[in-house]
């Protein structure tokens, strides 16, 4: 609960002016109730006024800016400094003057943040693509319109939008922008408000325009066919998917993927990254490859270096002698932010309200405000026409008797009482009457007469063009499609994204990279690995253990298998044999629950590797049973690190073994019986967690103690215990020796 509590004056007496009813109370209130009061209008404020654009295409703050450069002349005018904007802003953007300037910095020409700049810029104003390359301060740098503002203002002053009064009332502010093409789509726009985001991409201006026309003819028509994708101010190689970008169109939601392009120079064995997705940044894409090489996981690179300057963007590679570069640029697109993902969110703000609208419903939205443009435009210039005409068509009755006219002049006593009297005379309104008293005497001749007597019939013909304009949508979409037709001829240009297509993809294998060569793996029973290489155990082969502490597992592999690590739980961990270092025999090694993650409590039941996953897990249990499960049961196509249900845990494991085929495995239990049988007696189960089969009856309290592999020459040897059926009860084993001597 929120409680608010009025603190009273002290000097307050109940009789007192300053007395407050209620003062001191606490009042209990809900939080909820205090959320929706306080917190709901704050989130909303951010929403409406800071973070998400209009369907003109701007935020408040781009909007102020605009204008205010708009009413300094700044369209056709000169070059101006820059703090000069930004305090001439402040009159419409009550924040701090960093603010301001950053916004300008965003929408000029130099940073390159934008497909289409609204602010032509002289100086350093940084790069969208660089985070390090800052702008300079405003006092150093020049700024004025670019011409495609013309298209934003245009109509600004025939009443097309509303305008409201700023901050302290001192002057007003259009609510929005009588923008003739639908910048929205057009320049990128990225916001962060309270609990949703926006961020909405931009497209290619003369596709945009195209696309317009064509819904607006037919609102059934597919955007794909003129629409072909995102065109980013940094170029860069766009994925083509029809099915996402249909998804963006009609949701607005989805994500489109973005690869940096590049060039080989083969004198120089260099490889040039000379544009890059827009997500990402210069120095985030030299950071990720340093700490790669670092890390060992890329080798074909010898140098790297930023070579951006005034002429563009570069990042310079060399590689090594005989890597392939195009093999390379595969690796690096996978591993490195030289290939994004830019995540489209279309929320925009429509009457005041944060929606989320596809690329079909921005446009639909769109047209209907520029239509309402047009037509509030076409009522300005209606009633600035019928007011001429009403002027003219009082002229025309003073003209009719000009004599008359100067008579009534001549022979009014006092000047007030020309109006009236001219009024009175001729009957015309003031406002006739005011205009007939200015005309000069040299305009009373028959050219001036028979000008305005052409010109009235010219305003009472275009008088009814413009009602019938008014009266009509088609008529408003037909101006307004050639208004979109004369942007997309002025200002369309290339587009600077291109695509690559999921052909052009190549997946390469990481695999490929790892460097294979002869290695001894050693699991100690408390669980410690390590990797060691022939040559250092040529060196020196004793190895080293904690005191209690003994050799449970030794293997002869390479260093590109996987690795399985079965646990006493029941789970296995699944690692790769090249993500553990080189060891030597002195050290301890790697402590494999704690290096893979094992649960609280978890320890190492046994070891496997394998390249292809080929060949059988046999599980011994102590209940006489025993489980074949295929390897390949432990495969996943994904990279999943942990796997649940390895083995059954129905009965504690005594044993588990990874046979090739088939192997003759011995068991032992608690009673001295002994039993030998061949693992190719038992049928293979696709469950992991099987039970198994019984293969040893177990008299009175009995459990099989101890299960070892031998080969076919010890079998032979104890061939009194070996049984071609199962189950079996096995024999007493007084005659063989320790089975801790057994070859297994």
């Amino acid at each position: 609960m929120a409680r608010k509590k009025a603190e009273p004056k002290k000097s307050a007496k109940p009789n007192s002016d300053a007395y407050i009813e209620g003062a001191g109370l606490v009042v209990d209130e809900k939080i909820t109730m205090s959320l929706e009061k306080n917190y709901m209008p704050y989130a909303m404020s951010v929403l409406v006024s800071r973070a998400f654009p209009e369907i003109d295409g701007f935020k408040p703050s781009h909007r102020k800016l605009l204008y205010t450069m708009y009413k300094m002349g700044l369209l056709n005018g000169k070059l101006t400094k820059s703090a000069n904007i930004v305090g001439s802003t402040m009159r419409l953007n009550p924040h701090g003057d960093g603010a301001i300037y950053e916004t300008m910095v965003r929408l000029s020409q130099g940073n390159e943040a934008l497909l289409h700049p609204y602010v032509m810029s002289k100086g350093n104003f940084g790069k969208a693509y660089s985070r390090d390359m800052a702008y300079a301060a405003s006092r150093y740098t020049e700024a004025k319109l670019m011409p495609i503002c013309q298209e934003l203002f245009g109509d600004i002053d025939k009443d097309t939008v509303d305008f409201v009064p700023n901050y302290d009332n001192t002057t007003t502010e259009p609510t929005l922008l009588p923008a003739t093409f639908p910048s929205i789509l057009v320049n990128a726009n990225v916001g962060i408000g309270v609990s949703m985001a926006s961020a909405v991409c931009s497209f290619n201006l003369s596709e945009v325009c195209e696309t317009t026309i064509a819904l607006m003819k037919n609102p059934d028509f597919n955007i794909l066919e003129t629409l072909k994708g995102p065109d980013f101010p940094g170029g860069a190689s766009l994925l083509y998917d029809e099915e996402e970008l249909d998804k963006i169109y009609r949701t607005g939601k989805g994500s489109v993927k973005l690869r940096a392009k590049y060039q080989y120079d083969k004198e120089s064995r260099c490889l040039e990254i000379v544009e890059i997705p827009a997500t990402t940044t210069v120095e985030a894409i030299i950071e990720k490859i340093v700490a790669l090489v670092k890390a060992g996981k890329i080798r074909e690179i010898s140098y790297l270096r930023d070579e951006t300057d005034i002429n563009g963007l570069k990042i310079g590679i060399d590689i090594k002698k005989g890597v392939d570069p195009d093999k390379l640029m595969q690796k690096l697109y996978k591993l490195t932010p030289l290939q994004d993902s830019y995540s489209c969110n279309f929320y925009i703000l429509v009457h005041g309200y944060p929606r989320i609208l596809g690329v079909y419903d921005i446009l639909k939205e769109w047209v209907s405000f520029r239509m309402d443009c047009v037509r509030r435009r076409t009522k300005f210039e209606l009633n600035k026409k019928k007011e001429k005409l009403h002027l003219l068509k009082g002229l025309a009755k003073i003209l009719l008797d000009i004599d008359k006219a100067i008579k009534i002049i001549r022979e009014t006593d006092e000047e007030s009482e020309v109006i009236p009297n001219l009024m009175v005379g001729f009957g015309i309104d003031e406002t006739q009457a005011e205009y007939v008293a200015e005309i000069k005497l040299r305009h009373l001749n028959r050219e001036y007469i028979l000008k305005r007597t052409a010109e009235a019939e010219e305003l009472e013909k275009s008088i009814a063009e413009l009602e019938e304009i008014i009266g009509s949508d088609r008529k408003i979409k037909s101006i307004i499609i050639s208004e979109l037709k004369e942007v997309s001829k002025k200002y369309g240009q290339p587009r600077k994204t291109q695509f690559f297509y999921k052909t052009d993809i190549e997946e390469v294998d990481l695999e490929d990279e790892i460097p294979d060569y002869a290695c001894k793996l050693f699991l100690s029973q408390s669980g410690y690995f390590k990797k060691c290489t022939p040559q250092s155990l040529r060196i020196a082969s004793e190895q080293k253990y904690k005191e209690g502490d003994y050799l449970m597992q030794e293997l002869e592999t390479t260093n590109k298998t996987e690795l399985l690590f079965f646990s006493d739980k029941g789970a296995v961990y699944k690692t790769k044999t090249s993500q553990f270092a080189d060891t030597k025999a002195s050290a301890l090694g790697d402590y494999i629950p704690a290096k893979l993650g094992f649960d609280e409590g978890e320890s190492v039941a046994g070891m496997v590797n394998t390249i292809d996953y080929s060949g059988y897990m046999i599980f011994c249990f102590e209940n006489g049973k025993v489980a074949k499960v295929p390897l390949n049961a432990y495969e996943t196509k994904t990279n999943r690190k942990k796997l649940s249900n390895a083995y059954s845990g129905k009965s504690r494991l005594v044993g588990m073994f990874c046979v090739p085929e088939n192997a003759q495995i011995m068991l032992r239990t608690t009673n001295g019986r002994a039993m030998i049988f061949d693992t190719a007696l038992l049928m293979p189960k696709a469950s992991r967690d099987t039970i198994g089969v019984q293969v040893m009856t177990l008299k009175a309290k009995s459990v099989v103690q101890k299960a070892f592999i031998i080969d076919d020459e010890t079998a032979k040897s104890l061939s009194k215990y070996r049984s071609k059926t199962i189950p079996v009860a096995g024999c007493f084993a007084k005659d063989i020796e320790d089975p801790d001597q057994i070859s297994f």
